[in-house]
């Protein structure tokens, strides 16, 4: 399969590209144009930026499935997602190229039935709060994938970790995992690499968590 991964150089993205080689897929890997970033067997490009489609058309174009771990690395980092995904999402429909799978975030989603009380009335809308114009751009992006036309997945993870690769962790199809605290970023590229063949998870978000 050719795959090729948005933010390759962060933590989800660089996990998704390594076990990607490791299942012998053809790896695409975009980086911005300043990047000394090289990995034996991954094709580089190389762009400005991703705030438009065209100059990620070559990326794009002839693969099978299109991965992004782009997002926010603190919860100051403010609308990061949305605007790029709007591009890729552009460069996808150019090019005709249809499954993409994204990483959103577990509060994005609805709180899950038998939540405890604590979580319900306390922790969750705590995390809500404090990243609020994180997860207020997470959720544009998510409507913008949603209403695309492609073959998408969201993957909703709670708070990432740096725990190697498990393989061992639960989903929630169309919700997020109750009492899901943690999950590891090489978990969550198991699932973003599982998620692109199984027809399960098409136009569906995906909870994660151990």
């Amino acid at each position: 399969m050719r795959i090729t991964v948005f933010g390759a150089t962060g933590g989800i993205g660089g996990h998704v590209v390594q076990q990607a080689l490791a299942a012998g897929h053809e790896v695409t890997a975009v980086v911005r144009a300043s990047s000394p970033y090289e990995v034996q067997g991954v094709e580089v490009v190389r762009v400005a930026g991703l705030t438009e489609a065209d100059p990620l058309l070559d990326a794009v174009d002839g693969r099978d499935a299109v991965i992004s771990g782009v997002g926010p690395r603190t919860a100051k980092s403010g609308a990061v997602a949305s605007g790029s995904t709007r591009s890729i999402l552009a460069a996808m429909t150019k090019t005709g190229v249809r499954r993409f799978v994204a990483v959103s975030a577990a509060p994005i989603g609805p709180t899950p039935p038998g939540e405890s009380f604590l979580n319900r009335r306390l922790l969750l809308p705590m995390i809500r709060a404090i990243a609020a114009d994180v997860y207020a751009d997470l959720r544009v992006m998510e409507a913008d994938i949603a209403s695309s036309g492609t073959d998408w997945t969201v993957v909703r993870p709670p708070k990432l970790t740096k725990r190697p690769l498990t393989g061992k962790y639960r989903t929630s199809i169309g919700g997020i995992v109750p009492a899901g605290y943690l999950i590891g970023r090489a978990d969550v590229a198991h699932l973003m690499l599982a998620a692109v063949a199984d027809p399960a998870m098409v136009d569906q978000t995906v909870g994660v968590a151990y």
